[in-house]
């Protein structure tokens, strides 16, 4: 049983951020973007970022400027400019989801070959190749099967996870038979993660293929999105890739349900409105696009940053560099905002989202040294800031925050009193303009909720959402609770992210977990484990607030209560049964749980079967004794280059002399532990002798 096709190599050099090198597109005017829209669009962030900021500056000059002022003035600039750009790309998607038109739907048959590549790393392989099953099976039954083949391209360290992974190869095999080509390849290092994972596909693969397309472990598209994602790439020959927004599915707790409600309801609005504005400048979020192969081997590929990590080495958020470099080189970089079916899945719990935000976050902030790359475009570098600002804009608030407390308290101690007796939603600063601070109060509010206010607007008079949701009511108080749940879980992922970006610039690396992707439930002692910090903080600030006045406590008290829940709200909002109870009940509910797409019905469907399949997949142990199916995995292996003469790298060395030291498989088994044991399954003689300790046992018994 082979793995894999017959190795193609292809080129895939490493860019020089320092230099530039162009290609002639086919035809230039499609490659332009409109200059129009970044006026309409980002001239009228400035504009409202311009306003708000000399609001501000006004509130406080009304008695002239101190430093402090000042430092509160310029951390208001950064957020409120970060929140205005969203909240005007908001009101443009807004428009384009009602009033524009979507780009033509094309019909003509696929003369290219696209692969689906699905990256893993110790995920559950019923999931993934189940997903592979019903969306191969989709594409099949659509005629386009010829066209597309399937590839799992596996880091997979675990080696259970491993064993469950070819068992599911085999599986589905047989039951597609020869109607779809289904590959698999294991790497035995995970040399430079998933961009290195992908890297080393497309320099042995990549040339057998016009077009890859690349999800994630969690990733489900409709078979119509994928043809229809292969047919645009074929129709637009300066197109290197097409990004689709995904929308979130399959979500079981409340922070799940939480974060699919607000990517289905106000998703669109950001998501259209990014699209629409950046043009042919668009970004990629990782998975669920199509990439043309040959311009991504040519101009995508990733040099290592100089220095250590966390900043230096190789670049873990490599999705937004890579369409940099597509653009960069003459590529339009597509937002597909008009296609469905193209969906993914949430962590499950506050703390499965601070695991995947550290590693997110320093692998964003390791932008800053791609920032200055030549021949970057404009927007391309405005990605990569915002993708910054995403980790650091939660600093900035936090900083915004103590700096407004240290005014109030600057006022208590100098002066003699400076809140009045009525209550206030400001402190009463020294000489501070109230009614101007009152109005710039509502103003950042109003800014920061409109793209949910207007997300709300569009699916209240859109038929079919509204009724998806179960009708108007049941969609507005799912806004209401939506709202309320977020503005709790804010202050604490504020302080999550305050602390990734500390933890990052003192120097500590991410690692590379694989994510939970059901329930998140944890027991309480784990819980308060992770959130101690957090409550600690909260009760900090309320008693420093109490002490100074009550005025300041009602004013910090939205951020100090979220803080102060931490635990009880990580705790419930992960448990899978309160998320189902409120399912049931109708709260947070969207279209796609009210009528499931066809692709994730089928996956429900098919998934069973593969667990127990999988369930009874072979253990090592099992391999050993058994001849047959311990051949049959030889040819699942990938080939390693032979050793250098005087280089032995220190597994092969530790595996070889356990071996040798066994008198039979147990006792090797025994003598190895997880990393061992997947390096055995990894290294073609190891495991052949490995299988000859297992046949010497067998002979001596007969």
């Amino acid at each position: 049983m082979r793995g894999t096709p017959e190795e193609l190599a292809g080129a895939m050099p490493a860019q020089d951020l320092s230099s530039l090198s162009h290609r002639q597109p086919q035809q230039p005017g499609a490659v332009r973007s409109r200059w129009w829209r970044r006026l309409l669009v980002v001239g009228g962030a400035l504009v409202l970022a311009a306003y708000a900021i000399f609001e501000m500056w006004l509130v406080f000059d009304a008695g002239g400027v101190t430093w402090p002022e000042y430092v509160v003035l310029v951390l208001f600039a950064l957020t409120f400019s970060w929140i205005a750009l969203a909240c005007t790309t908001g009101i443009a998607g807004f428009c384009v989801q009602r009033f524009g038109k979507a780009p033509n739907w094309l019909d003509a048959p696929l003369t290219g070959r696209t692969v689906v590549l699905m990256p893993t790393y110790n995920e559950d392989p019923a999931r993934i190749f189940a997903a592979i099953e019903v969306m191969a099976k989709g594409i099949i039954e659509a005629g386009e099967g010829e066209a597309f083949d399937w590839f799992i391209i596996a880091d997979t360290t675990n080696p259970e996870v491993m064993l469950q992974e070819e068992e599911a190869l085999l599986a589905i095999r047989q039951r597609l038979g020869d109607k779809a080509r289904i590959f698999y390849r294991r790497r035995r290092e995970n040399q430079a993660r998933k961009a290195g994972n992908v890297a080393d596909f497309c320099r042995r693969w990549g040339r057998h293929y016009h077009h890859m397309l690349v999800l994630d472990a969690d990733s489900l598209m409709a078979p119509k999105t994928l043809i229809q994602l292969a047919r645009r790439m074929e129709a637009s020959p300066d197109t290197g890739l097409i990004q689709t927004i995904p929308r979130l599915i399959r979500g079981t707790t409340v922070v799940a349900r939480v974060q699919q409600f607000a990517t289905r309801i106000y998703g669109p609005m950001v998501g259209t409105g990014l699209a629409w504005w950046v043009d042919r400048d668009g970004n990629f979020w990782g998975h669920n696009a199509i990439i043309r192969t040959s311009a991504f081997m040519a101009c995508a590929g990733l040099p290592e940053l100089p220095g250590k990590a966390p900043f230096g080495g190789h670049i873990l958020s490599h999705d937004f560099v890579e369409a940099a470099l597509l653009r960069r080189a003459g590529w339009v970089v597509d937002i597909a905002w008009d296609l469905d079916g193209s969906y993914e899945e949430s962590p499950p719990s506050l703390i499965d989202m601070a695991v995947r935000d550290r590693r997110w976050c320093q692998g964003n902030l390791q932008h800053a040294k791609v920032l200055p790359a030549k021949g970057l475009s404009w927007v391309s570098r405005l990605h990569m800031v915002t993708g910054i600002m995403s980790y650091l804009s939660s600093s900035l608030w936090l900083l915004l925050v103590l700096a407004g407390f240290a005014l109030a308290l600057q006022a208590q101690f100098i002066r003699p009193e400076y809140f009045p007796d009525s209550f206030s939603l400001f402190p009463a600063w020294p000489v501070l303009d109230a009614e101007k601070a009152l109005w710039l109060f509502g103003v950042t509010l109003g800014v920061l909720f409109a793209p949910k206010i207007l997300g709300l607007v569009h699916s209240l008079l859109d038929g079919d959402c509204r009724r998806g949701c179960g009708g108007a009511w049941r969609l507005l108080r799912s806004f209401v609770l939506e709202v309320l749940v977020s503005a709790l879980i804010a202050p604490v992922m504020m302080l999550i992210h305050s602390g990734a970006v500390l933890a990052v610039l003192l120097g500590a690396d991410s690692g590379w977990n694989p994510q939970r992707r059901d329930d998140g439930s944890l027991p309480w002692a784990d819980v308060w484990r992770r959130h101690r910090s957090h409550v600690a903080t909260g009760l900090l600030l309320a008693v420093a607030a109490w002490f100074n006045s009550w005025q300041l406590l009602a004013w910090l008290s939205p951020a100090i209560l979220g803080m102060l829940l931490a635990v009880p709200l990580s705790y419930y909002t992960a448990a899978s049964g309160l998320g189902q109870r409120l399912k049931n009940k109708g709260w947070l509910q969207i279209p796609e749980e009210a009528q499931a797409p066809a692709i994730e019905m089928a996956l429900e469907q098919i998934l069973p079967w593969y667990q127990e399949r999988l369930a009874q997949a072979p253990t090592l142990a099992v391999l050993a004794n058994d001849p047959v199916l311990g051949r049959r995995r030889l040819g699942l292996i990938d080939p390693i280059a032979p050793r250098l003469p005087g280089q032995v790298k220190v597994l092969d060395a530790m595996v070889g002399t356990k071996l040798g030291d066994s008198q039979d498989p147990a006792q090797a088994l025994a003598f190895m532990d997880t990393k061992e044991q997947a390096w055995l399954l990894s290294t073609p003689a190891l495991y052949q002798g490995f299988l000859a300790l297992g046949a010497a046992v067998v002979t001596a018994e007969a």
